[in-house]
């Protein structure tokens, strides 16, 4: 497939997007854009964005990608809690890194959401990527649970998953949620380097 074919798919798929891909990548999209400015909103209107999105990758065949957005909304309730916990009416939630043992219990967490979906997927449903499919799930899984923690690495997670999940839509022709992620993965990269530095800014000096 040469770019014109690409932009001839890109602007017919766009043309065909439904009011509900549309509605749930606007409210993606937000919701990212309000986890940058650690704002508690991102749990609200993800929560909006997940459940329309397990719809649409139950009708597309994305069941990983179904259960990543229902695993979403179960920890988006629980993060909502989590950072809404206040002492002395301080936040009791900061942002901060991994230590070493959270790194390697992240990664361990990834690795093992990966082989158990790509298991799942290979056995029991007719997924034809299902490869790309968990491994683009056991990624958002990761950065979805390090992001409840306010760790700064979450979105090095949601980087991957941006970057995986842009040709796995365009190929199942949801090329309007394509967008989308191309669009969180720019805000994604300014997501680390905003929380980098609010990281950087709470160290002890």
């Amino acid at each position: 497939m040469n770019v014109t074919e690409i932009w001839h798919q890109l602007i017919s798929g766009i043309q065909q997007t439904s009011f509900l891909e549309f509605i749930g990548t606007i409210c993606g999209i937000a919701s990212v854009f309000f986890s940058r400015r650690e704002n508690i909103l991102v749990y609200p209107v993800g929560m909006l964005s997940t459940i329309i999105y397990i719809y649409l990758y139950l009708v597309h065949g994305l069941y990983a990608d179904a259960s990543v957005n229902f695993y979403y909304t179960v920890m988006s309730i629980i993060g909502w809690i989590m950072w809404s916990k206040k002492k002395n009416h301080q936040t009791i939630l900061h942002i901060t890194y991994n230590s070493k043992h959270e790194q390697w219990v992240s990664i361990g967490f990834f690795v093992v959401c990966w082989v158990v979906l790509y298991w799942v997927l290979h056995r029991f449903t007719d997924s034809t990527v299902p490869q790309a499919d968990a491994f683009t799930s056991a990624a958002a899984f990761t950065g979805m649970y390090l992001m409840n923690k306010k760790k700064v690495e979450n979105w090095w997670w949601w980087i991957i998953t941006n970057v995986a999940s842009i040709p796995l839509n365009f190929y199942k022709g949801l090329v309007f949620t394509s967008f989308q992620y191309l669009v969180l993965l720019v805000l994604a990269i300014l997501g680390l380097m905003s929380w980098m530095a609010k990281a950087q800014k709470k160290q002890p000096a």
